[in-house]
């Protein structure tokens, strides 16, 4: 679940509610982060196998709510803000932030799937966007292209390098193939509250931004349009759509920083 940098509803909330300054992780915290980061790892697995066409959006949060809890988790977004279910899950040209409802899956779809847990106090956070029975060329492309964006990211989180070369990394590639980046809504960094220091834009310059560090953590995660990167929030004030109509794709992986560069917690 991002966090936002100019819609006028969330901005001073999350504000208040991530650090002031960047944190170092330990090794014992970064153990218990990637605990968390297993338990979504693995609900995004199971839901895998069960979205299908028929299938609604409350019966694929029902499972997942019952499988953290019984992995001995806390689901990390209900409640969170006021945000009422344990997934975000957004269909089509629903950006991020859906909210599971009777609406049916059909053939053709793609949809979102963003989900956070709390383990013994850390968060693990992330996100997939998934076919829906047979979809078009231009959806598959899409997913392809969002996916690569955030192993491009990924690859720039190194001690030394610097956030916008995150975000640098990410706009290039999906420009590239004429998709729109969404601006409003970023990654950041993720530990004892989802939200932490420092925001992470999904576009930016290289050499700008906070300096990169081992034992940081962060979400990174890309929202990529098929065509403007304008958007818009629904009247639910939560589901944040594409202003044009078209499709949309989001991935995030929880990372660390070592020595070594970044790791992934969520694969």
């Amino acid at each position: 679940m991002m966090g936002f940098l100019n819609l006028e509803k969330f901005k001073v909330e999350v504000r208040e509610n991530i650090s002031k300054m960047i944190k170092i992780k330990s090794k014992d915290e970064i153990t218990k982060m990637a605990r968390a980061a297993e338990i979504v790892r693995d609900v995004l697995f199971e839901l895998e196998n069960i979205i299908k066409p028929g299938i609604s959006t409350i019966e694929l949060d029902t499972f997942a709510e019952k499988f953290i809890l019984n992995q001995g988790a806390i689901p990390g977004f209900k409640g969170l803000y006021g945000f009422p279910a344990t997934l975000c899950v957004s269909i089509n040209d629903e950006v991020v932030h859906g909210i599971p409802g009777n609406r049916k899956l059909v053939n053709g779809d793609i949809i979102g799937i963003d989900v956070g847990s709390i383990y013994d106090g850390f968060y693990g956070d992330h996100a997939k966007t998934f076919p829906v029975g047979d979809i078009d060329a231009d959806k598959e492309k899409l997913i392809d292209v969002t996916k690569e964006c955030l192993l491009r990211g990924i690859r720039e989180a190194r001690p030394g390098k610097r956030i916008g070369d995150i975000g640098h990394a990410i706009q290039t590639y999906a420009e590239s193939f004429g998709f729109g980046v969404v601006k409003e809504l970023v990654g950041h960094g993720i530990g004892e509250k989802l939200h932490e220091e420092p925001q992470i834009p999904n576009y930016g310059d290289k050499n700008t931004g906070d300096i990169i560090k081992e034992g940081m953590c962060f979400a990174i995660e890309p929202m990529i349009n098929f065509g403007s990167d304008e958007i818009f929030t629904k009247t639910d004030n939560w589901t944040i759509c594409t202003k044009d109509g078209f499709p949309s794709a989001h991935f995030e992986h929880t990372i660390t920083i070592d020595k070594e560069g970044p790791k992934i917690l969520t694969i």
